[in-house]
């Protein structure tokens, strides 16, 4: 029987054909997940640190811009600096993999026993008012389990995934979030789908910090103008509700802990929407900052965040 998997962000009723790549990278993973997943979890996390020391020592598997954007980031600490730097922050990917591997197995009590979470009153006082919350986070810490946290402390959430180009990964990782209370809404559906989450008086959790292709709105960055996304800004002011910022930051050690800061996010509204836009996003971006700064080698440095250019820079 040939093997299909169906998605709705490839076009609606298309099914694509797993190919031999996806199949294999899947079937890694796959054994992956057992493996890390039955050995203990201090031996576990430390497997996965030093598979995570490979990609990014040995394999250098996007050194290269890991360590520019450091620069960027950070051009006044020493170039050791930046390398040790680097190579954590391969070393926490690892780790936070295990995590994922291992979270769909832990009871909610279990995931809110691991979480110091800070400003959780605040984030639940806003969502009793039933006008619907939005909630920032990014590529920064664990993501994952700040949103498991908030869905075992009872709050309704909805959270925007992005499709990738292996379907197996993304059906797993939908699925994963849907097991642990949190709604999916597919990035295709996603002007929609939030605004009707917001509408119901739920929270929609948004990563705010990725490359804008197309669209966006240049925020600068650790000084540097980034393209950022619009949707998170627009969604808050057409439905004008309540926006929060929060990370997920590990804790030291080997025990997969983590501390959740929850804070709300406050900026000027005008009624003018392009300079609140700006006004929100550059708010955020100065929070993220101050995070990342906080824990350098837990931010994604992998992910190109200055690839597109203003026009006039890509003009000179």
């Amino acid at each position: 029987m040939t093997e299909v998997v169906s998605t709705a962000s490839s076009g609606a009723g298309e099914e694509v054909r797993p190919s031999a790549r996806h199949r294999l990278e899947y079937a890694g993973f796959t054994f992956a997940r057992f493996a890390l997943g039955i050995v203990p979890e201090g031996w576990a996390v430390r497997l996965a640190a030093g598979f995570g020391w490979l990609a990014g020592v040995l394999v250098r598997l996007r050194r290269t811009d890991v360590e520019a954007h450091l620069a960027l980031a950070f051009p006044d600490e020493s170039p050791a600096w930046r390398r040790r730097v680097a190579r954590r922050s391969y070393m926490h990917l690892g780790r936070e993999a295990v995590m994922l591997f291992r979270l769909p197995r832990w009871s909610p009590e279990e995931i809110v026993s691991r979480v110091d979470f800070r400003g959780l009153e605040w984030l639940r006082e806003a969502a009793a008012g039933d006008r619907g919350v939005m909630l920032l986070t990014a590529h920064l810490g664990n993501w994952e389990i700040a949103g498991a946290c908030i869905a075992a402390s009872g709050l309704p959430i909805d959270v925007v995934g992005k499709g990738m180009a292996n379907r197996r990964f993304e059906a797993d990782l939908f699925a994963t979030r849907e097991r642990l209370g949190m709604r999916v809404i597919e990035m295709a559906d996603a002007p929609r789908g939030v605004l009707r989450s917001l509408g119901r008086g739920r929270l929609a959790a948004l990563l705010g910090d990725q490359n804008a292709h197309r669209n966006g709105v240049f925020i600068p960055f650790f000084g540097r103008d980034a393209a950022t996304p619009r949707g998170p800004a627009v969604f808050a002011l057409r439905g004008d509700v309540p926006v929060f910022v929060g990370f997920a930051i590990r804790q030291p050690g080997w025990a997969q802990r983590y501390t959740v800061d929850a804070r709300r996010l406050d900026f000027e509204r005008t009624g003018d929407v392009e300079a609140d836009t700006r006004a929100m996003l550059t708010a955020y971006h100065a929070i993220l900052e101050e995070a990342i700064v906080s824990a350098p080698d837990q931010y994604f440095w992998q992910h190109k965040r200055w690839k597109t250019r203003p026009p006039e820079e890509s003009a000179s």
